[in-house]
């Protein structure tokens, strides 16, 4: 069972964004999808209590006293949403589990440096070899210095940028009726569809 996680310490990068419109890729596909949230405030339960129950089903952690117990019976892909701020023995309890991590960061100054420390991180723990790390672009504007700036800083890295998603209204609305972009007519998002498209292929690998 694949568990793909979605961190990066920093908050504000867009990892709730990439998460649930993550499993919303991969039910839409037709797998069994749990998505999970490591804090332990779960909002993204806020976010599965909003989505419409006749859409390809995302469920949540089975709870028991308010503790992760596991995912449901008959689950066929995890992705785990982080909080800001993952370190310590929470990361450590991720790294345990995780196949694949998705790092989002945005075009500024601060989400670079904290990616870099991030990965530093991830580089020196003993699972390092066993995780695949792919980089996403986010909220993206073309033909802009922060943009170009973010574009040479990951071209140093020996981390695959796995796609740009631009800067858009589009995932905000989507979000606020617990919708991700597979479940809207494809021509009102074709561009963003579009943009997914090489990280769905990384994480079917």
């Amino acid at each position: 069972m694949p568990v793909i996680v979605v961190a990066n310490p920093k908050g504000g990068v867009g990892k709730s964004t990439l998460a649930t419109n993550l499993a919303g890729a991969l039910a839409s596909d037709g797998h069994a999808v749990m998505l999970g949230d490591v804090d332990k405030q779960q909002s993204t339960r806020q976010w599965l209590a909003m989505r419409p129950p006749h859409l390809p089903a995302i469920t949540g952690w089975e709870l028991k006293h308010n503790d992760i117990v596991r995912p449901p019976k008959g689950t066929s892909h995890v992705v785990l949403d982080t909080p800001a701020g993952l370190h310590g023995k929470r990361l450590d309890a991720v790294l345990r589990i995780a196949h694949k991590m998705v790092i989002p960061l945005q075009p500024s100054l601060f989400d670079i440096r904290a990616t870099h420390a991030f990965l530093g991180l991830l580089r020196a723990h003993p699972r390092a070899a066993d995780i695949q790390l792919g980089l996403v672009g986010m909220r993206v504007r073309e033909h802009t210095i922060s943009n170009d700036q973010l574009h040479q800083y990951l071209a140093t890295l020996n981390v695959p940028v796995l796609t740009w998603l631009r800067d858009t209204q589009n995932y905000v609305q989507l979000a606020a009726r617990g919708l991700t972009l597979w479940d809207v007519a494809p021509s009102r998002v074709e561009r963003d569809l579009e943009q997914w498209l090489p990280l769905k292929e990384w994480i079917s690998r």
